[in-house]
């Protein structure tokens, strides 16, 4: 089976954040959003990968490289985000057209039976009823379960049914040239190439598409949504969720995750908190964040927030979305 996870976003609603740092490499429950999507593919039978990177792609290229060094990836540079149906058929060589194909996006966490999917005889889209589909690829649906048509942030909504990031295609020819038929003949919609658009023209084609509710769909590229993601994701694991940190005089309040080499001094750690990697914190108190690794934190109050990585704050309570290679003090000393 083969993937292609597209990558290419500059993940600008997570700024300041993802302005050195793509959004898939944070960091959720102690490990990176792309890591949750990678080993759940692979252990589901997915054997070679194509990713669509663009923005800061070189660093998740190393770190595929490097954390996954026995999968069969390929990496697509997509130069101009010009939509997900264009960063789709930008991947086109590097599939085998005549095998299945998933297409999952990269800043997407569902909790879905892959399984279940891969064996339906029809291709499958995966659907989730929200409350305002209007920012979302809103999929119409009869009443067997068949999908009759789909598109991309509708104005006006005819279904409240939203696609969730993950895409079961059987005719993955069929569907590349839907996507370059589009692209060729420039039939952008709101200045972009929309695979809806594609996904429609196979369906206008006779293409037939079923339907599959899910129940849990994270799209991670909000910081309220990324907050609650690591709650919900620290919660799911538990006692498994890792420690592997040094607490000295720390009270840990579960669940909490944090990283080989960090060092909790005089603190109160959690709820809902991911701590990265050789973190320092002293003196402080933090529960439902995120906070990056190499990096210092003391004399601070912290909730719903985001630290990025090598950062050092010092200071009062406040809610913070911190980007990488930041120093702050909230002191207010020598003024």
């Amino acid at each position: 089976m083969q993937v292609i996870i597209p990558v290419a976003g500059a993940g600008t609603r997570l700024r300041p954040l993802t302005y050195t740092q793509p959004k898939v490499l944070i960091s959720v429950a102690g490990k990176p959003i792309l890591s949750f999507i990678i080993d759940e593919l692979v252990d589901n039978g997915v054997t070679d990968f194509v990713f669509v990177i663009g923005y800061l792609g070189e660093k998740i290229r190393e770190f595929v490289e490097k954390n996954y060094p026995h999968l069969n990836a390929k990496f697509v540079t997509q130069e101009k985000r010009d939509g997900l149906g264009h960063a789709i058929w930008m991947a086109r060589e590097a599939l085998d057209l005549n095998k299945e194909l998933i297409i999952h996006l990269g800043d997407t966490i569902v909790d879905i039976d892959i399984k279940h999917i891969m064996a339906e005889k029809y291709s499958t889209l995966c659907v989730k009823k929200v409350d305002d589909p209007r920012a979302f690829g809103v999929a119409e649906i009869d009443s067997e379960g068949f999908i009759k048509a789909v598109v991309e942030k509708p104005a006006i909504p005819k279904s409240n049914m939203a696609l969730v990031g993950f895409y079961f295609i059987r005719e993955t020819a069929i569907l590349m040239q839907a996507l370059e038929y589009i692209v060729n003949n420039n039939l952008h919609t709101n200045n972009e190439f929309y695979l809806t658009d594609g996904l429609m023209k196979m369906i206008k084609d006779g293409v037939k598409f079923k339907s599959q509710k899910v129940d849990s769909w994270f799209d991670v590229g909000k910081k309220d949504i990324l907050l609650e993601t690591n709650a919900i994701l620290l919660k799911k694991l538990g006692g498994k969720a890792e420690n592997k940190g040094i607490c000295d005089n720390a009270i840990i309040v579960p669940p909490v995750s944090i990283a080989a080499g960090a060092k909790i001094k005089n603190s109160i750690i959690g709820p809902n908190v991911s701590i990265g990697e050789n973190t320092e914190i002293n003196f402080s108190i933090i529960k439902n964040s995120i906070v990056g690794s190499f990096t210092k934190l003391e004399h601070v109050v912290l909730h719903s927030s985001l630290i990025g990585s090598d950062s050092a704050i010092s200071g009062l309570s406040q809610s913070l979305n911190i980007g990488d290679n930041t120093e702050i003090d909230l002191r207010g000393e020598g003024k």
